[in-house]
């Protein structure tokens, strides 16, 4: 299993932007730790940022071909880009957003994702760790889906 993390803008600056939203922890220590946890479980975990809406386009586009699903932080994006969402949608593969906040508890115009209803599922409020729920919520679904379909 092989499963592809997207990250957005700005979250290379993890650890010390507004800690007390974000935490302290850096995106390269959330990855290590998924990624090892991942492990555990012998999937693997290829993680992808940037701060440049058409590249997160472009990755989304060809990971069909490489990936059985997607966890993906969309950032500042989850609320303006019809683009990822269309990539997330096009790619055909399951896909989990995830937020370290709880963007429900922030600006009003952080209340609407339009990325998620091209998702699976969200996860959101518990900082780092919430990529380790995603990861369950993700595997879960794809081998709830195995079953499930016909041979």
């Amino acid at each position: 299993m092989k499963i592809l993390v997207v990250n957005g803008p700005n979250l290379k600056r993890l650890g010390t932007r507004e800690p007390a939203i974000y935490g302290f922890d850096t995106l390269p220590e959330i990855m290590r730790k998924m990624s090892a946890y991942a492990a555990e479980k012998g999937v693997v975990v290829e993680t992808f940022q940037s701060d440049v809406e058409g590249e997160l386009v472009a990755v989304l586009g060809k990971a069909f071909a490489s990936y059985d699903g997607i966890i993906i932080n969309p950032a500042a994006y989850t609320h303006t880009s019809v683009a990822v969402r269309d990539a997330i949608s096009a790619c055909g593969l399951p896909a989990i957003e995830v937020h370290l906040s709880n963007t429900h508890k922030r600006e009003p115009f952080r209340l609407e994702s339009l990325t998620v209803s091209v998702c699976v599922g969200q996860v959101m409020g518990f900082g780092g760790y919430g990529y380790i729920l995603a990861l369950d919520g993700l595997l879960r679904h794809i081998e709830t889906m195995k079953k499930e379909s016909p041979r």
